[in-house]
């Protein structure tokens, strides 16, 4: 098995935004804080970002509908002051990229890859509206690729690069071949679904509300392509709804919405999750 795969998170991650900064996290983050934690950042852009204008979240039955618009602070305030305080935390870091251009991705990946603490990237390459939000638009599967493959030219090869997709039915089993054929080490299935506001609004949908499609999407990439890591993502919340997407062949799952409702969510499921450690010896008199 390579590097890369060895060091691919799991089983449980915080999908990226949700945690925050990780400060807003930590009082609900269990006994051990935030130390050996999977958190995957908000996606970080070259410049900053003030985000979307208008009410961003608009809760639904069985999810919410969003319209943030990728705030954050930039690659530079992100370097000198996010990033060191969560890898002091312990976390272990993948920070999520966005570009408007594929050149956008892969100065991101350059830059990213000589600053200390940095585990792996995920590259947003499945975002509900990507012109709305400013991206380089991912029309294709080969759209997709390219935006990996600049990445990936750019990264370790020993460390991981997670392609986060939509979950399309129709278009995911293509999009997760051509992503991990231009380098990606895993896939993370699904992003929010395109949706509207009452209001018309073009926004995305996250939450229970869109688990089965995700949970659909995971169980074709894995039958279809089982040496590829699959990390299922959408309406996470308890461990039922997680066992349900490692039992359709993910190696791990991500937690966002279910984060804003009940902070700790993402403690509890680890608790569940990951295997205890073995008892220190006893002495011998």
């Amino acid at each position: 098995m390579s590097t890369s795969l060895r060091m691919l998170p799991g089983p449980v991650m915080v999908a990226a935004g949700c945690g925050g900064t990780g400060r807003e996290l930590l009082p609900f983050a269990g006994p051990t804080g935030l130390e050996g934690l999977d958190l995957v950042t908000r996606s970080i852009t070259l410049d900053p970002r003030s985000g979307g204008t208008g009410p961003r979240v608009e809760e639904v039955s069985g999810g919410l509908v969003n319209a943030v618009g990728l705030p954050n602070p930039g690659l530079e305030h992100f370097l000198a002051t996010e990033l060191p305080w969560l890898v002091r935390a312990g976390a272990r870091v993948f920070v999520s990229v966005a570009g408007a251009t594929m050149g956008e991705y892969a100065d991101l990946a350059r830059r990213l890859s000589r600053a200390p603490g940095v585990a792996g990237l995920e590259v947003n390459v499945g975002a509900p509206d990507e012109a709305g939000a400013g991206l380089f638009e991912v029309r294709e599967p080969y759209h997709a690729a390219s935006v990996i493959a600049a990445v990936r030219r750019e990264f370790p090869s020993d460390r991981p690069v997670l392609a986060k997709l939509r979950p399309d039915v129709s278009r995911v089993l293509e999009g997760a071949r051509a992503c991990h054929e231009a380098g990606a080490t895993a896939v993370v299935v699904g992003n929010a679904v395109p949706a509207a506001f009452r209001d018309g609004r073009a926004g995305g949908l996250s939450g229970p509300a869109v688990s089965p499609v995700a949970l659909r999407c995971v169980a074709e990439v894995h039958h279809a392509l089982p040496a590829l890591p699959v990390i299922g993502c959408g309406g996470v919340h308890d461990l039922a709804s997680a066992r349900s997407f490692l039992d359709a062949g993910a190696v791990g799952v991500q937690v966002g919405t279910a984060l804003l409702h009940d902070p700790t969510t993402v403690a509890r499921l680890r608790a569940d999750l990951l295997p205890a450690a073995p008892p220190p010896p006893e002495e011998t008199p």
